[in-house]
């Protein structure tokens, strides 16, 4: 029996391991984290909607009933393409066919200040962590003078795609209906939320129609947004904008870009734009014939594509269902079969009753958006229980204009 040795499990792992249930493969699945991440939803997470246990689900609860498959929480330190094996924290590991489905993180664009300041998102741990970084100010906010307290309130994010709007749109919501209740002591109209967005328009990747009914939707909560504008540098006080104007933060959130993430072992010659790896149109990786790349990793140029596929879920899940194709046409001797898009649209929301939709064949906005985004959403969270823990937390807050999970959860530290 072949072994398939797959690295990440995000959508594109996940997706590949379930679909080579019952299948003639030993399937090894390998991710730092012992649990899948529901990425969409980190938002509301860092906005004190959810829990972290409501988005995330344990690998080894969802393959109970899978014979076939050997879980490792492990970080992968190196790939050896000559030996046809993998080191790890925790050893060595062999594989006959190899799926890098690591992901990708955030981009920082060289600018290491920023880095070292800002606040990403792309965990379940980072959504938490600037959770309890921004209640934390508004604690901090109190205990200085009334003059003293912009900074710590003010909140400015980079990246005006789907998180950043949707980020941008729920922090607005809590300044509203929620923080003057909690802060009773604070005028919270000093606070200012900003959208910092370099390219002209928000949701670049979405309709005009999409992207100018979310521009409103933000300006109607009380959102600045400035497009054509990028921040140049960040020092945890201090935001200084392209256009020569500073802010006075310290709340700067990043969700202005990927990058894959990296893995020692793969030649620089099969990497490309975003540090993707590069492959060809079954998913293979250039050069190699059992190497597979899926997902936010992999970079397939085609017409329709040619800077390769959008990073998102639809993608990762498509590629996944054609890799399995392939690895079974492999064993078989049968011809590859090429990977084809098929784009399902894009979306985003904004707010209660608030948000736009991007169909093929139609687009919408407002509430009846707001309701497809949510039910869509819900439908694709793993395990019941979390689909109905994310549905009574969205009841509750919608009947109550309310969330009861404003926890700031420090790390334990051992006295020394």
């Amino acid at each position: 029996m072949k072994k398939v040795l797959i690295i990440g499990a995000g959508f594109a792992g996940l997706r590949l391991a379930r679909k080579l249930k019952n299948q003639p493969f030993d399937v090894w699945l390998i991710d730092k984290n012992n649990y899948f991440q529901f990425q969409p939803l980190f938002y509301q997470v860092a906005t004190s909607g959810l829990e972290p246990s409501s988005i995330a689900f344990p690998l080894r609860k969802v393959f109970q009933k899978q014979k076939n498959i050997t879980i490792r929480c492990a970080e992968v330190l190196s790939i050896s393409t000559e030996k046809n094996n993998i080191n790890t924290t925790v050893g060595e590991i062999n594989y006959d066919y190899l799926v890098v489905a690591n992901g990708a993180g955030t981009n920082f664009f060289g600018n290491t200040e920023i880095e070292q300041n800002a606040y990403p998102m792309k965990s379940v741990s980072e959504a938490l962590y600037l959770r309890n970084k921004l209640l934390q100010n508004i604690e901090n906010a109190l205990i200085v003078q009334k003059n003293l307290r912009a900074p710590y309130l003010n909140v400015v994010l980079v990246g005006a795609g789907p998180t950043g709007v949707e980020l941008s749109g729920a922090i607005a919501e809590m300044k509203k209906n929620i923080l003057p209740k909690d802060y009773p002591e604070i005028d919270f109209s000093v606070m200012s939320i900003t959208l910092v967005e370099a390219a002209p328009k928000t949701l670049a990747a979405m309709s005009v129609e999409a992207s100018a009914k979310s521009e409103k939707y933000l300006k109607d909560l009380g959102v600045t947004v400035l497009t054509s504008t990028s921040v140049t540098s960040y020092n945890g006080d201090e935001v200084l904008l392209s256009n020569g104007n500073k802010i006075q933060t310290k709340n700067l959130i990043w969700a202005a870009g990927v990058v894959a993430n990296g893995l020692e072992g793969i030649p620089k010659e099969s990497r490309g734009r975003g540090n993707r790896i590069v492959v060809d149109e079954f998913c293979k990786v250039k050069s190699y014939n059992n190497i597979f790349a899926i997902g936010d990793v992999a970079l397939m140029s085609v017409k329709d594509y040619p800077n390769g596929h959008p990073q998102v879920a639809t993608v990762a899940n498509e590629q996944a269902d054609n890799v399995k194709i392939n690895l079974l046409h492999s064993i078989n001797n049968k011809p590859l079969k090429p990977f084809q898009y098929s784009n399902k649209g894009s979306m985003a929301t904004v707010g209660r009753h608030l948000a736009v939709v991007d169909l093929p064949f139609i687009k919408f906005q407002g509430f009846f958006a707001w309701m497809f985004w949510m039910f869509l959403h819900l439908m694709l969270i793993l395990g019941t229980k979390n689909k109905l823990l994310v549905f009574i937390n969205w009841m509750w807050k919608y009947f109550t204009f309310d969330q009861s999970l404003r926890l700031i959860i420090k790390p334990y530290q051992r006295k020394k």
